[in-house]
């Protein structure tokens, strides 16, 4: 099983409604083991994540106006991949792929005025 992550709109009865994943991009951000091997790590908890880590527990949902926060969480952890590796025992190209994907979302919901979805 994997972690993927995607674009959804709300419905008006609160329903998800996931958008479809543009053609060449890839929605996976990391295996189910990554909730908490990787993104509900206490290195990465330890660098002041406060999105990826709610994967420890279940899906993770971030709405709209705090994509731009989500986004700065993405960058920091890419700014310290190399380090996150290390500490959790992957090799830094395991991971590499999956903030870029999850980046590229949050751009996509941005751009639409929807929200990010990781289950």
């Amino acid at each position: 099983m994997t972690l993927g992550v995607d674009v959804v709109a709300r419905g008006p009865n609160g329903e998800f409604d996931v958008l479809d994943v543009p053609e060449g991009c890839d929605d996976s951000a990391g295996f189910e083991s990554w909730r908490w091997e990787v993104w509900g790590s206490d290195v990465v908890r330890s660098l002041g994540a406060r999105y990826l880590p709610l994967l420890n527990g279940d899906w993770m949902e971030v709405p709209t106006e705090e994509l731009p926060l989500f986004l700065e969480e993405v960058a920091l952890l890419r700014t310290h991949l190399d380090m996150i590796a290390g500490v959790i025992g992957l090799h830094p190209s395991w991971i590499e792929g999956r903030p870029n994907n999850i980046e590229a979302a949050t751009l996509r919901a941005q751009r639409l005025g929807a929200r990010i979805l990781i289950r």
